[in-house]
């Protein structure tokens, strides 16, 4: 089954994946390309639409990402964003210049006016709040273009060229803090490109099933399970797929949370699949000893994830197909085309140079963490596992600061525990996406008995985010944060202070590491 299709061409920018999953929540399939796409492939794919993403650049910069100017030339619509709109106008013959008062550069919320007569902004409230974030100026827009959007600050928030279906916006529609983001991506996708809608996550699960099925054949297939939502529901697609040519390999690193191992064999060794389980904690313990340093934990751990499979491999017989559980945000955070690289993932930028499988499989590296969620129902899986709390590949070691060892993961894993449980018992499991108790490598003198101590500070982190490339920290209660506090440093050796991480992503991670 083919789909209406709409290229999001990528220049490097903060936001650039949250505009592929808003247009996909507009039933609109969609694929991020870099802008160093060849345009001969581009044209390939028959778009309905092209976006050009934000960017860190300035257009007027001879070393600042360009695009063929012969794509203006197709008749297909494009809608330009920040730098993508200043990219339009700079290659159409207008003039892009740096600020040079405060009052042409415009950064957080902006109070911003629409021209509800152009199609972008048809249907909407003639005035809202838009996210900016520039520092060039359109000093000339473009022969052809009408304003359509201002500011107090700027004349030209909005150009637009309709009898092209040409549009660019100077801020963000994508993120959550521009009033009617969405609404406009939505308009540019069914007034302007003509889109009818005719994507969905059923639908993305069939053409995945085929997909699989087309590409494995008859050959067999490992995958990394880990218990969490991405492998688990990639199991689940895999086992509808290709069955019984799929063993799972679940391997204990001993960096899991408290009892976790046993939850997972539990629950997966019911299943009609081959499941193994590798206890590997003392080879991981052995390979990270005196690391302390949070890029290198997380290669160490890739690579023993990809060895200890092939050691499993080579006892099931011949395997073709390693398959990994790696969604969207993992591929971007460990640095795709001019993004920078954030941290790398221990199922992407961590994987050793060679490994001994044909092929590595993906099936879900498009996906964000709740488009995931919703293909696991999809598939019918059970809604604990659907739902269950996020938890990264390399596991406590990058929530255990400085060198790990055995007894500084116990004592982590009974402090989360402890945080999680009262989490729990205070109902507030569904208003947070992602909480856990971090073992930082710091200690500081306390009194504990009439005794002073010099033990470890904990962190506890919690954060709220519909997608997890942004996220704000939870305003946990004060009574829940009292509960956690009293109950870590009388129940859990070795903890003596306790501190509540407020920060958000950005400019933080989720994880400290």
């Amino acid at each position: 089954m083919s789909h209406q299709t709409v290229i999001i061409l990528d220049f490097g920018g903060q936001y650039n994946q949250l505009i592929a999953r808003r247009v996909r929540e507009c039933g609109v399939y969609c694929e991020v390309r870099p802008y160093t796409t060849p345009l001969d492939a581009l044209r390939a794919m028959d778009p309905i639409g092209i976006i050009f993403t934000g960017g860190p650049n300035s257009v007027y910069l001879e070393t600042s990402p360009r695009v063929d100017p012969d794509i203006f030339t197709w008749g297909v619509p494009i809608l330009g964003i920040c730098y993508g709109c200043q990219l339009m106008a700079h290659t159409l013959g207008g003039r892009v210049v740096a600020a040079t008062e405060d009052s042409a550069r415009e950064y957080g919320k902006t109070e911003t006016y629409f021209d509800t007569a152009c199609r972008l902004f048809k249907g909407l409230p003639a005035q809202g709040i838009t996210w900016m974030s520039h520092g060039d100026y359109m000093e000339k827009v473009p022969q052809g273009f009408a304003l359509t959007a201002r500011s107090g600050a700027c004349p030209n928030v909005a150009i637009a060229d309709e009898a092209r279906g040409f549009y660019g916006v100077q801020y963000h529609p994508e993120v959550n803090h521009t009033q009617h983001g969405t609404d406009m991506i939505r308009n540019f996708l069914y007034e302007v490109c003509g889109a009818v809608g005719d994507w969905s996550m059923s639908g993305y699960k069939e053409t995945a099933v085929r997909s699989l099925r087309e590409k494995i054949g008859k050959g067999k297939v490992l995958l990394a399970l880990s218990g969490g939502v991405d492998s688990s529901v990639a199991a689940a697609l895999l086992a509808e797929a290709v069955g019984p040519q799929l063993t799972c390999v679940f391997v204990d690193h001993g960096l899991m949370r408290l009892g976790e191992g046993d939850e997972v064999e539990a629950a997966f060794s019911q299943w009609d699949i081959s499941f193994v389980r590798s206890n590997a904690e003392e080879l991981f313990l052995t390979k990270l000893a005196g690391v302390a340093e949070p890029e290198a934990k997380r290669k160490i751990i890739g690579e023993e994830f990809i060895r200890v499979f092939e050691a499993e491999a080579k006892k099931i017989g011949r395997v073709d197909y390693l398959v990994q559980g790696t969604i969207y945000p993992d591929v971007i955070e460990s640095g795709a085309g001019d993004a920078a690289v954030i941290k790398s993932h221990h199922n992407v930028g961590g994987l050793p140079a060679c490994v001994d499988f044909k092929e590595i499989v993906e099936p879900l590296r498009l996906l964000f963490k709740d488009e995931v969620r919703q293909l696991g129902r999809e598939l019918a899986l059970p809604e604990y596992l659907v739902s269950r709390q996020p938890f990264p590949g390399p596991g406590l070691a990058v929530r255990c600061i400085g060198e790990i060892t055995k007894e500084k993961l116990d004592t982590l894993r009974l402090a989360d525990f402890i945080f999680r449980d009262e989490i729990a018992k205070a109902g507030l499991e569904k208003t947070m996406d992602q909480y856990f108790a971090v073992l930082t490598n710091m200690r500081s003198v306390g009194v504990q008995g009439d005794g002073r101590t010099y033990d470890y500070t904990l962190a506890l982190r919690s954060v709220t985010t519909t997608d997890f490339m942004t996220a704000d920290w939870t305003r946990i209660p004060y009574e829940v944060l009292d509960r956690v506090s009293v109950r870590i440093v009388n129940e859990v050796p070795h903890i003596n202070r306790i501190v509540y991480d407020i920060t958000s992503k950005p400019p933080a991670t989720i994880e400290w590491e």
